[in-house]
């Protein structure tokens, strides 16, 4: 059974057209890994005037998604390239996402 993960990083407010471009060219192998590692149906939105960005995305289990994906190689290498986008104090920007609970659904 698939769940809803929604979550939330807050990036710099500099630099937010370069940011904006490294998602228009999403590496295949970066794609080909989220959909290996179960993560379907994935979605970013911004918030420009102040950074704020929230995922969302759908899979079988949101932990094993993660731990799979931080395993990649071709995901270290985005995350490196990410990091400057934002204050994660020293961590990748997937390892500093703030996942929220859902506490309304309308099917």
């Amino acid at each position: 059974m698939a769940v809803r993960v929604c979550f939330r990083m807050d990036r710099h407010l500099g630099r937010g057209k370069d940011y904006l471009r490294a998602y228009q060219t999403v590496w295949p192998e970066m794609l080909e890994s989220l959909a290996q590692t179960g993560w379907r149906n994935y979605s970013l939105f911004i918030r420009e005037s102040d950074g704020l960005v929230v995922g969302y995305l759908e899979t079988d289990n949101f932990d094993e998604a993660q731990a799979l994906m931080a395993a990649k190689e071709v995901n270290a290498k985005w995350q490196a390239s990410m990091v400057d986008f934002f204050d994660n104090e020293g961590r990748r920007p997937d390892e500093s996402l703030e996942q929220l609970t859902e506490y309304f659904h309308l099917a």
